[in-house]
């Protein structure tokens, strides 16, 4: 997504260093080695890493690093590669995942209710099986922008037990009203909220934002790709706050003031699929890249705004 967009950010130089922090099925990682960078390629989901072992053998420069990325920074520093040149975040499911009806990722082919992008922990069945309805009701809201979310979790505790992807879709449409001919398919937001439930997404795009913040170097490029607005929400705010473009306040809200140095600058206008490429891929049409440049600030803390 949003390749040529990209590598005109990250304007790579040979013998530079960069992270694919979701490598997925290699994209950009293929991009950054053609363009003459060493890379490092970070993704939780062993079926990645074992399909890219291929490309890691044939290639001196690349390393994969099979982990979340949140743990970029403990990961590079053991294998002393810390800093780095550019940060690169796809955020969200990959093509491969969506496409394999076993992974649960999707109900456009009937598979067991997964979702679990690392294959560890609990899967989505567990989550709609055994939370409370309000609690599913809050995650279709928060993370599904789903209107509807209490009636859709009003039916999905009546017809537990789920354990199938057509199952639980055919649960979400019956709450909500589906037609054949409807341009969206109803289900589409609680698949979502589910995904980003199970695999805690939010949790970590947040650390992982923090974490490449610590890794790059000064003049660095981060490069965030998003495809839900919860998700750019973060990333805005983050960079927001990073970049000293915090609220000045007023008379209802107290001023917020940074204790630490701006840590990044040069904050990208976001930028969006154009229609040729919505075209070759319509998932493109939901994708938001956000960049900015690495200042020779400090890495904030915790502690690094005050209200």
């Amino acid at each position: 997504m949003l390749l040529t967009e990209v590598l005109d950010a990250l304007a790579i130089a040979p013998g530079s260093v960069h992270v694919d922090a979701t490598f997925g099925a290699g994209g950009y990682t293929r991009a950054m080695l053609g363009a003459g960078a060493s890379v490092f390629a970070f993704d939780r989901d062993p079926d990645a890493i074992l399909a890219g072992r291929a490309l890691e053998a044939d290639c001196d420069a690349l390393t994969l690093v099979p982990a979340t990325f949140s743990a970029m920074e403990a990961e590079l520093a053991a294998r002393d590669a810390v800093p780095v040149d550019g940060v690169t975040m796809d955020i969200g499911v990959s093509s491969m995942q969506l496409d394999q009806a076993e992974r649960g990722f999707s109900f456009q082919a009937d598979g067991p209710l997964d979702m679990r992008m690392s294959q560890e922990g609990p899967t989505a069945a567990d989550f709609v099986n055994t939370a409370d309805e309000s609690d599913i009701a809050d995650v279709l809201y928060e993370y599904g922008d789903e209107p509807r979310s209490r009636r859709v979790a009003q039916f999905i505790v009546a017809a537990r037990p789920i354990t199938r992807t057509s199952e639980l879709a055919h649960v979400v449409r019956r709450a909500l009203g589906y037609k054949p001919h409807d341009k969206k398919d109803p289900a589409t937001r609680t698949f979502q909220a589910l995904r980003i439930e199970v695999n805690r997404e939010l949790g970590e795009l947040a650390d992982g934002l923090a974490a490449a913040e610590r890794v790059l170097k000064p003049g660095g490029t981060l490069a965030v790709i998003t495809f839900h607005s919860g998700e750019d929400r973060l990333v805005k705010r983050f960079l927001k706050e990073r970049s000293g473009g915090l609220p000045s306040g007023s008379r209802h809200m107290p001023e917020v003031k940074a204790v630490a140095a701006p840590s990044f600058e040069q904050v990208a206008r976001a930028v969006r699929a154009g229609e040729e490429e919505i075209a070759r891929n319509p998932r493109a049409r939901s994708a938001t890249l956000r960049v900015a440049k690495r200042t020779s600030a400090a890495p904030w803390t915790s502690k690094g705004v005050l209200k």
